[in-house]
């Protein structure tokens, strides 16, 4: 996972035993691993990028350029770029991409919304078991 998202580093980290109650606005990479209750929104014209554990919950609006969900969001989603979502993800709530990325085992509970571009981009994941 961080591999591939090198060029994305984690700035922020909310740890596992952290929660936190009010809006979380951020620049860069922010990593969530314990309970945000309120919106999680990224710098907007800024690369942000969010990466939700599998622990981590979220219960507001998430707005970043690009998201990697394998915990809980109850709340509607706004990803400018790449959004992956992994096996054990859950979202319940509208969702609004430009790439996609869904493992099997992940669920989404609302409507999936591609962002207008040229070339309509959808990656299917399939992971052994």
């Amino acid at each position: 996972m961080f591999e591939r998202n090198a060029k994305n580093p984690i700035d922020t980290l909310i740890g596992a035993s952290t929660r936190i109650e009010g809006d979380v606005l951020f620049c860069g990479g922010l990593r969530i691993d314990g309970h945000v209750r309120g919106n999680v929104t990224g710098e907007p014209g800024e690369p942000t990028h969010v990466v939700l554990g599998e622990a981590g919950r979220i219960d507001g609006e998430v707005r970043c350029s690009s998201l990697v969900v394998s915990g809980e969001i109850n709340g509607p989603v706004y990803v400018s770029e790449m959004l992956e979502i992994q096996p054990k993800a859950r979202i319940v709530g509208e969702v609004y991409y430009k790439v996609l990325e869904m493992h099997s085992g992940a669920l989404v509970q609302g409507k999936l919304s591609r962002h207008d571009s040229a070339d309509p981009v959808l990656h299917l994941a399939v992971s052994e078991m």
